[in-house]
């Protein structure tokens, strides 16, 4: 067993989370945030944590940037051509 796995059964087993946070130099916030995610999607990963509407809205930011990139490519073209 990891030691993230560890800690998040260690407070499973009624450790006060304020004293464990103490203990370990954890920040309160990132550490709460990291055990709750472990304990609803039983994964540390980020991407495994994140809803599909989270993973949509990822996808067409980036779909977005790629499509704003080719506008602004044609716009450069369109421009070049119409000089000549």
């Amino acid at each position: 067993m990891n030691l993230k796995n560890k800690l998040s059964c260690f407070i499973k087993k009624e450790k006060a989370l304020l004293k464990l946070l103490k203990n370990t130099g954890f920040q309160n916030q990132p550490y709460t945030q990291w055990i709750e995610n472990f304990n609803n999607f039983g994964s540390f990963k980020v991407q495994d944590n994140r809803t599909v509407e989270e993973n949509e809205l990822i996808y067409l930011r980036k779909e977005n940037q790629q499509l704003r990139m080719e506008n602004d490519i044609l716009k450069q073209a369109a421009l070049i051509i119409g000089k000549k």
